[in-house]
């Protein structure tokens, strides 16, 4: 899967929270949010990919998830929230380098070639680490801790980076060939940016193998990187990006781009973006994996971000200016945008209200985010009753049809899409503030799902008429239209 990824520390979001979002971009495939309760969390797991079975522990958690509805190529839950308020996305695709895969290759399921062969297993991967991880921690830093022993003993067959987050920590673990991996947590007051390539630029060893504060890797990392020669730094500083990411030119249109897009959003004045004496360009390779944004961060900051599309740059696909640039990078609001959900665990509200999850569907140029409470046993029909056939009466289908109609007349529907989009988020926290307030003075937290259900109910509302909207400005542009007035 090719996505985006950004971590929010308490200290840099506007409201002391914990934030981690991605753009789960995959291949239009049809998704839904819902809630697995341990009563439905299986005893035996088997991947559809790798043909991998293990057994899972006893007493899961509550956990919400976005899986594929058809289910033939696995389950893909994607991102969710326990009843312990920790969060989960999985998973950031990342790229490698000759050096690692042959060092530590991949665990790739082995088909036998004969009757009296067996079939060898895979290891884990995308589509199976929700459901393997979530469940069953009760931090964010156990969530590292469990991923990274699942690595070590099964290997896997694709590199990735996971995000983990609890209301006062936020933690990124990217895997390093088949069963290696290192993982850092977020500073407060900082922002991590992922696009798809091997991200982190910093690793401290002797804090990994002394007190595991800030760093945490496989047991044998420092030797593995020493043995295979993995270190090309020269300043005596080990940079994992250096070590076990990719160098490629494709990585200059495909990822460093978003990157650049991403740093120049929350750091528009602390370095120089553009022009001949630029400090990183969108071909860079060099541009900061975390840092202090220079204002803090709303939910509205991840949402616009991971919908752009380079406005106001050359490079925007639908910039009217006709820029030789235009459209040669990958945006970070791409077309086939699955889901997309940002998970914020609010620390400082009463535990049942402080996981909430901002879900949207299809691509984000042309959607908009609704909260929900985490805290519930099953989500309203509008986000979790999703079939493979298209229709109005869910969020994932009334989503894709917008954009699909907006795409093709950008220009003419823009200003009803950000109507849409503007009504959407401001009526979603309307009614997030007056559930808030609700319960924490009644005590009464059940109010939770009859919250999820009003707001459904608005988002429905809404999306269905923007939908009509966009249908009818787009129908006025089809290309056999005639008027009399025309001859």
């Amino acid at each position: 899967m090719a996505c985006t990824t950004i971590l929010v520390g308490k200290k840099a979001s506007n409201d002391g929270s914990t934030m981690t979002a991605r753009n789960d971009d995959g291949s239009f495939t049809v998704k839904k949010l819902v809630v697995v309760t341990p009563d439905k969390q299986p005893k035996k797991y088997k991947s559809v990919i790798s043909h991998l079975e293990i057994d899972l522990p006893d007493n899961p958690l509550r956990y919400t998830c976005t899986p594929s509805v058809d289910l033939s190529n696995g389950i893909w839950p994607a991102n969710g929230i326990n009843s312990e308020n920790v969060a989960m996305t999985a998973t950031e695709t990342l790229t490698s380098n000759p050096r690692v895969l042959a060092a530590d290759p991949l665990v790739v399921y082995k088909k036998a070639e004969t009757r009296r062969q067996k079939d060898v297993p895979g290891g884990i991967g995308e589509e199976d680490l929700v459901v393997l991880v979530l469940p069953y921690i009760r931090s964010a830093r156990e969530g590292v801790l469990r991923l990274g022993s699942l690595l070590e003993q099964y290997g896997t067959y694709e590199m990735n980076g996971i995000a983990f987050n609890d209301k006062d920590e936020c933690w990124w673990l990217e895997s390093i060939g088949g069963h290696h991996w290192i993982a850092r947590r977020v500073k407060d007051d900082e922002v991590v940016i992922m696009p798809n390539q091997f991200g982190m630029d910093h690793f401290d060893f002797d804090d990994a193998y002394g007190e595991g504060k800030e760093n945490l890797c496989s047991a044998d990392l420092r030797e593995f990187v020493e043995k295979n020669h993995l270190y090309i730094g020269r300043d005596g500083v080990f940079n994992p990006r250096l070590a076990f990411g990719s160098h490629s030119d494709s990585d200059h249109v495909y990822n460093t781009p978003r990157a650049w897009f991403m740093a120049r959003y929350f750091l528009p004045t602390t370095y120089k973006w553009d022009g001949d004496n630029a400090d990183f360009t969108p071909e860079s390779d060099n541009i900061p994996w975390s840092f202090v944004p220079e204002k803090l961060v709303t939910v509205e900051d991840v949402k616009y971000i991971l919908s752009s599309h380079y406005q106001g740059t050359p490079y925007d696909p639908y910039s009217a200016q006709n820029s030789p640039k235009k459209a040669i990078y990958r945006s970070i609001g791409i077309n086939r945008t699955d889901v997309m959900a940002i998970l914020q665990i609010r620390g400082y509200m009463p535990e049942p209200l402080q996981g909430v999850e901002w879900i949207c569907f299809a691509s984000n140029a042309f959607n908009q985010v609704l909260p929900v409470y985490s805290n519930v046993d099953d989500m309203p029909e509008f986000l979790s009753r999703v079939g493979t056939d298209v229709s109005t009466a869910n969020f994932y289908w009334c989503s894709r049809l917008i954009a699909a109609l907006a795409d093709p007349i950008y220009g003419s529907v823009i200003q009803n899409i950000e109507r849409y989009q503007g009504t959407l988020i401001t009526y979603g926290r309307t009614i997030l503030e007056e559930y808030d307030k609700k319960m924490t003075e009644s005590g009464d937290f059940t109010l939770c799902a009859e919250a999820n259900k009003k707001l459904c109910d608005m988002a429905r509302k809404e999306t269905v008429s923007a939908l009509g909207t966009v249908l009818k400005v787009s129908s006025q542009h089809m290309k056999n239209g005639y008027n009399r007035a025309d001859n």
